[in-house]
């Protein structure tokens, strides 16, 4: 099954730094926080992407381009003009990079993918969110619901904290930044081809207006929810939080390291079996 991920936005929002690079190439931890969505999802066995390119996607090749190199222990001669890698870690990884255009904005950027994905179900998510959503959980709810597309759909966190006061001017609650109560929007979909018919062909196609919109009118929008972790990174803000859980050990969505129930990466396998084997044991 193939992963897609949008990677083509701007990220006005943080900065300098992408005046420099595309947002999802902002580093967390020295590695672009599009490392860490992919190896998410490697991480379970899901190793064919397709990155959707668009502003500075120059960045993004030259990224994949050196990749090998940059994991590799190396020997330059430079008399004989050669290099020859001495050990190397490479991730297992089959990228694809698709250049969408600059201005393109999400849906216009998605459908462009349609001769790539091919007729079979595939993943598509963004290129600046990280979660330790259960992979082979959202597979299966997509499978069980029978619908075209399912959302994968989360409850973050406020950006203020809450104090509740009673007439009098007393305070009666104080929560830090509680949980929204509604769902939003987090990625992490899984789509059938037949999603293709509900984008416009167009580039200014918002994949989060019609398309949506009208895929939930006619009950092909399925929500998978997902009450672990979730962290956008739309502001600088962000960044350093997600910075400051990477140094300090506690990045929840680093689930690679973790001794969690999941598939090796260089495995060879069906998604649908993996979704299946990922069921509680029925005693």
């Amino acid at each position: 099954m193939k992963v897609v991920i949008l990677a083509g936005g701007l990220g006005t929002r943080l900065g300098e730094e992408t005046s420099l690079k595309p947002k999802p190439m902002v580093e967390i931890g020295g590695r672009p926080i599009l490392w860490h969505i992919m190896k998410i999802y490697s991480s379970y066995g899901f190793n064919d992407f397709i990155v959707l390119a668009g502003y500075k996607k120059e960045v993004i090749y030259d990224y994949f381009d050196n990749y090998r190199l940059r994991q590799s222990n190396v020997t330059f001669d430079l008399a004989n003009n050669t290099r020859t890698e001495l050990s190397s870690h490479a991730e297992p990884w089959k990228v694809t990079v698709l250049d969408t255009g600059k201005d393109t904005l999400t849906g216009g950027r998605l459908r462009q993918a349609k001769e790539f994905v091919g007729n079979e179900t595939f993943m598509l998510t963004y290129g600046d969110g990280v979660s330790d959503v259960n992979i082979p959980a959202l597979i299966r709810s997509h499978k069980e619901s029978g619908a075209y597309a399912t959302v994968t759909t989360v409850q973050p966190e406020g950006r203020f904290g809450i104090v509740e006061v009673d007439p009098n001017g007393r305070v009666t609650n104080f929560q830090e930044k509680p949980k929204n109560e509604s769902w939003i929007n987090g990625g992490y979909f899984v789509l059938e081809p037949k999603i293709f018919d509900y984008i416009p062909d167009r580039d200014s196609a918002i994949w989060e207006k019609e398309p949506l919109q009208n895929l939930a009118r006619d009950g092909q929008l399925n929500a998978y929810k997902h009450r672990g972790f979730w962290r956008p990174m739309d502001m600088l803000k962000d960044k350093q939080d997600l910075n400051k859980m990477w140094e300090n050990g506690n990045a929840p969505w680093k689930i690679w390291d973790k001794q969690t129930p999941t598939v090796k990466a260089h495995q060879c396998i069906d998604p649908y079996k993996v979704a299946e084997q990922q069921q509680p044991q029925k005693h």
